[in-house]
Formats: C-alpha cells, structure tokens, sequence
C-alpha cells in the first residue's frame, strides 16, 4: 500500500512540477490502477506481489471507482464553469430572467408593455419626503421598477408617524428617514438604484438635485417646500407629481408649465394663512389616506413615464375619504403667474 501511494504522489506531484499535462497524469493513474487490479484479479492471493500491494481486488476496484466519479463530476463542474460567461453574455436584453418574472404584469399590459418597463428601468424619479405620502409612493415606485430613485428627506422616525407611514418600521424609531425607506427599497426590490439624501430640501440645492432627474414627486407636509419645489422644477421644465391630505381629504395633481399645463402656482397663487390650512399633527389624518394618495403618485408616475393614459395635467383630483367621492377640477394656466407666466 506505501509503494502504491509513493507512485501515486510521484505522479501528481513530481509531474506537476515536471509540468505535465493533467491529462498525462490522470492517465498514469488509470495505468497505475489497472495494473494493481490486474495483479490482484490474474495473481494468487498467497502471491508475493499481491500481498505486497495489500488490500483485495474488490477494495481496490471500489477505490478506483470512488475517484473515476470524483474526477467525473470535476470535470463536468469544469464545463459548467467554462460555459457560465457565455451564458451571461448571451444575455443582450436589457432584463434578467428574474426582472422579467418580476415585471411580468407590467409587461402584459398593453399600454405598458416591455418598451414601457425598460423606459421605467431607464427613468430617474425624485421624491420629496419619506413621510405619509412619500411612504407607499416609494414602495411602489421600488416595486415598479423605476431605475433610480432619489428621496430627500431631514426627519427621523418617530412613533407617531407609524400610524400612515408604511415604509417605516418600529425598528427605525430614531433613524433618518431617508435610511429607513432606502432599506425597505432595497429588500423590496435589489436590481433598483436608491438615493437617500438625509437633507432639507433648499433655494441652494434643489436646482442642482432636481437636473439629476426627470420627474419629481412632492409629497412635503409643508408650503414652503411645495412652493420651494414648483418653482424650481418649473425653472428646469421638469414636471411634478404633487400630493396633499389632511384629515380625511387628499388632492393630486401634475405641475407641468412646461408641456402647457399650470403649474402649482396658477391654481394656489398664495399659502393660506396661519390656522386655516392646519398639519396632520394639529388636525389629524386617518391613517390609510395618504396610502391612497401616495399610491395615485406612484401611479401616475409610471404612467408618465411608461406613456401611458392620460395623465393629471390641468386637472386636479380630489378624494374624499369620509364620503368615498372624488371629483376632478378643471385647471388652467394664469398668464400674470409669477412662476410660469408668460
């Protein structure tokens, strides 16, 4: 048995480093067994040579054939291998199967359809604040597909926000928002880019942020942003898909001047005054309403983007969660908007 192993580590070893080639080798090992069996098999057991070697005909049969299937599924690991770059290069699509899968519903709907997923792959959407709104509207933009997705925020979680803002968890009490929501993302959806931005939003920045993206959500809880944001995107051509609630009422429209539609400014030219247009923590919001409104901003942003219907350009929807009535507003450019007039 020592002199078989001795020949077997001269073989692999000293031919190794002799450089011969591995299929040399493993025929010198085919050599080495056969004639081991051969001498077991024609040999008397009571033989010189036999006993020499040591072992029986059948355990050695079985040694060679434990190594054949080892050496067996090496090699065809091997081919695997060799053939996996292939695989991946034969891929010239712009979806992984496992996209593909995912997106399927996407893909089967007529007005969305496969150029409509892949302009969604392609698109760069910005939302302004991961609170009530921004929550299921960014769940749902991750969900869509939307390539890159951007979301500026300054807030942590708290415990009161848990009661409407779904992309946060217990867990994230006392994290910035922003991190919170890109981690739900991401679990969500792994084959998107997120972008926190763990900010406010200001006169210094937003300009540069916003020529970054194509479209822009806004979904702040306060005036000054939505006025901050309007003018700014209005300043860029880009359009805004801009959301409001309060108590049991929500509106939604898209701010777009530049494809001829008012923008925020013409249909709300001031802030009301202090008290009239009071916060969610002042008056109180039931929890799924910006569920519902974010979700209408998720969904008209994959339409705009997809191309697909008729989006909220001029129009302004109103739902009435109380009553379960939403009705639509008629909007229009004013040529004296101090934003987008003339």
């Amino acid at each position: 048995m020592t002199g078989f192993l001795l020949a077997l580590a001269l073989i692999w070893g000293l031919g190794q480093w002799l450089g011969f080639p591995l299929r040399m080798r493993a025929g010198l090992t085919a050599i080495l067994f056969a004639a081991v069996l051969l001498a077991h098999g024609l040999l008397p057991a009571d033989h010189a040579l036999p006993r020499a070697i040591g072992g029986s005909f059948a355990g050695w049969a079985t040694f060679a054939g434990v190594l054949a299937l080892v050496a067996l599924y090496a090699r065809g690991l091997g081919w695997l291998r060799a053939r996996a770059p292939e695989a991946e290069a034969a891929q010239t699509g712009p979806f992984s199967d496992t996209e593909l899968d995912r997106y399927a519903r996407h893909i089967v709907l007529r007005e969305i359809g496969g150029p409509g997923q892949k302009a969604l792959k392609e698109a760069r959407v910005l939302v302004v604040g991961a609170g009530g709104l921004g929550s299921p509207a960014l769940l749902y933009l991750a969900a869509a597909g939307v390539g890159t997705i951007g979301v500026i925020d300054d807030d942590t979680v708290s415990n009161s926000n848990l009661q409407r803002q779904v992309i946060h968890g217990d867990a994230d009490i006392g994290a910035p928002k922003v991190f919170s929501a890109e981690a739900a993302m991401r679990a969500l959806n792994p084959h998107i880019d997120v972008r926190p931005y763990n900010r406010r939003l200001t006169e210094e920045i937003a300009a540069d942020l916003f020529a970054e993206y194509d479209l822009i959500l806004e979904g702040s809880d306060n005036f000054a942003t939505r006025y901050l944001v309007n003018r700014v995107a209005a300043g860029l051509g880009k359009p805004v898909i801009g959301g409001a609630i309060s108590q049991w009422e929500g509106q939604l429209a898209t701010w777009d001047p530049a494809a001829g539609a008012p923008c925020y400014a013409c249909v709300f030219p001031e802030a009301p005054a202090p008290g009239l247009a009071p916060s969610c923590a002042e008056a109180g919001v039931i929890g799924p309403l910006p569920g519902v409104i974010g979700a209408m901003m998720a969904g008209e942003a994959v339409k705009e983007i997809a191309g697909a219907g008729e989006g909220l350009r001029g129009r302004l929807l109103i739902w009435d969660g109380l009553f379960a009535e939403a009705r639509i507003i008629k909007t229009k450019k004013r040529a004296d908007c101090p934003v987008c007039g003339g």
